[in-house]
C-alpha cells in the first residue's frame, strides 16, 4: 500500500470532525463524501467546513483519486444565481441527476 493511501486511512472521517481544517482531515472528509455521490461546492463549503473544496480536489486528483467536475449554475443561501459552480463526483460514481 502507498504511503500517501496509508496517510488518508490515517486521516478517515472517524478522526476527522468538521472543526479540523487541517488538508488531510479535509480530504478525508471531501474523499468520503465523493465515495456517497456528487458534491457540489456551496455542499462542500456549508457541510464539510471546506473552504476551498476545489484545491483538495486538486489534492485528490494529484493522489490519484479519478474525480470528475460538472458546471452548474447553482442558487446560493441568499438567493444569488452563481453560474459556473462546480459539481464533483468519482468517475465509479457519476451523478444519475443533477438538482440545482
Amino acid at each position: 500500500m502507498s504511503a500517501k493511501k496509508m496517510a488518508d486511512q490515517q486521516a478517515s472521517h472517524e478522526h476527522t470532525h468538521v472543526e479540523n481544517t487541517s488538508g488531510t482531515a479535509q480530504r478525508a472528509r471531501l474523499l468520503e463524501r465523493l465515495q456517497i455521490g456528487p458534491i457540489d461546492t456551496f455542499t462542500a463549503i456549508r457541510e464539510l467546513n471546506i473552504v476551498r473544496p476545489g484545491a483538495r480536489i486538486n489534492e485528490l486528483r494529484d493522489m490519484g483519486h479519478r474525480i470528475m467536475t460538472e458546471r452548474l449554475t447553482l442558487t446560493d443561501d441568499q438567493g444569488r444565481t452563481h453560474r459556473g459552480m462546480a459539481l464533483y463526483y468519482l468517475s465509479t460514481n457519476p451523478p444519475t441527476e443533477v438538482t440545482a
